[in-house]
């Protein structure tokens, strides 16, 4: 017996492919030479147009629509951005 339907599918690839990303990020940092880290960045080229597709198609069938962030929240992280980058 199925216990997941298309939509439970999609979620568990978008954030299967999102776990994926941010592990070879991590890994693409650590790289002790160039050549390792250039083949890393293939991958992780790779992998974030396979979240893409899976991201658009759930998109496209109303099963995932980010909310557009206040523009007050928005204010707020440039500025925390600014003065960060300033410390630099």
């Amino acid at each position: 017996m199925n216990c997941f339907d298309d939509q439970a599918r999609m979620t568990d690839a978008l954030n299967s492919q999102k776990f994926i990303t941010e592990n070879y990020n991590h890994y693409a940092g650590e790289c002790a030479t160039k050549d390792r880290k250039n083949k890393l960045m293939g991958i992780l080229s790779d992998e974030h147009d396979m979240q893409f597709k899976v991201f658009s198609e759930m998109q496209k069938r109303g099963w995932y629509e980010p909310k557009p962030a206040p523009q007050q929240k928005v204010c707020e992280a440039c500025e925390q951005f600014a003065q960060k980058e300033s410390t630099f």
